[in-house]
């Protein structure tokens, strides 16, 4: 697997790293699907045991992971994977708790201690702050940003995050919280990493970033026929396109056209959408799903730089 700098960090992370959302298993939170359904602890600590087999040495999580379970299970692994080979983010700020807004500086405590408690550790590698809602006027901004320097100087993290699905966002923000990682909502179809000014900003700046959901949640895969309901509790539930039929068959179509043009590569749709986003972008990895063995058997085969003009023919298949 190969490995990238990650910024300012210069930590080297596996070009394609893994996200553990899944793993939490099917949730809810006010009433709507946040989760995914389907998922088993057995086939999550599988997944993680090969990913660590095979270079993958970024796992990415959440405290809100279904309520901590993504945690607790990346927690149980560490008799059998060594903690310190394992360069390990979490996030924090969807769970409101009590409190009329997200990052309350004492919620933000307990979640943090509650998230080493999980984890199983006395140290998070990198902590994000999960989302740019700060207020109707910025309000709760500084306080935020103050709670993570003080984990900081505790030893409770080693770098600070910044995420949102809007790019627009992290860009408002981003030189105030001054964060050594930024991971934005970015594939191959919705795209506006270049667009926003983020990719400028990231490269100028000397940041790590780590691109989220690059498949769109499967979607890019090309394996969906028909429009598909999702059970309540998974996530993908809400995500119109998977009730376009348009969309869908538009990435069948491009599945088909990657499989002729990387026909050398063992997966060749998934090394087009996944390694198109590294291959145009310094500093970057992707986070990849893998919920059980096989999708890791994928994943090690990808973060293989793809020259430029053939980035710019897969870019053109999705924005024709």
């Amino acid at each position: 697997m190969r490995k990238v700098t990650l910024g300012r960090t210069k930590v080297k992370v596996s070009a394609v790293s893994l996200g553990t959302w899944s793993y939490g298993g099917a949730n809810t939170s006010g009433g709507r699907s946040v989760g995914w359904a389907g998922q088993e602890k057995r086939d999550s600590q599988k997944a993680l045991n090969k990913a660590w087999e095979s270079g993958i040495n970024h796992w990415d999580t959440a405290d809100v992971y279904g309520d901590g379970r993504s945690e607790k299970v990346i927690g149980s692994m560490w008799d059998s994977v060594p903690r310190d080979e394992i360069f390990l983010a979490t996030k924090v700020g969807w769970d409101q708790g009590a409190y009329p807004h997200w990052y309350n500086p004492d919620h933000m405590r307990k979640k943090m201690e509650q998230s080493l408690a999980n984890l199983k550790t006395e140290c998070v590698d990198l902590l994000y702050l999960h989302h740019c809602n700060f207020g109707k006027n910025d309000e709760y901004f500084d306080d935020a940003l103050e709670i993570v320097c003080r984990f900081k100087e505790e030893g409770k993290i080693k770098f600070s995050g910044l995420s949102d699905w809007d790019l627009k966002k992290i860009m408002k923000f981003i030189k105030r919280a001054n964060p050594d990682v930024v991971q934005p909502y970015r594939n191959i179809f919705e795209d506006t990493y270049k667009l926003s000014g983020l990719q400028k900003h990231i490269e100028e700046n000397d940041r790590g970033v780590c691109f989220f959901s690059p498949l769109m949640h499967g979607l890019l895969t090309g394996k969906y026929v028909e429009t598909v309901d999702f059970p309540e509790g998974d996530f993908r539930k809400n995500i119109k396109a998977f009730q376009d039929r348009d969309i869908i068959s538009l990435f069948q179509t491009n599945a088909e056209r990657l499989k002729n043009k990387f026909d050398k590569h063992p997966n060749p749709v998934m090394h087009g959408v996944i390694d198109t986003l590294t291959s145009d972008s310094k500093n970057s990895c992707v986070l990849l799903g893998q919920r059980n063995e096989s999708q890791v058997e994928t994943a090690k085969t990808l973060g293989v730089l793809i020259e430029e003009e053939k980035v710019a023919w897969v870019k053109g298949l999705y924005r024709p």
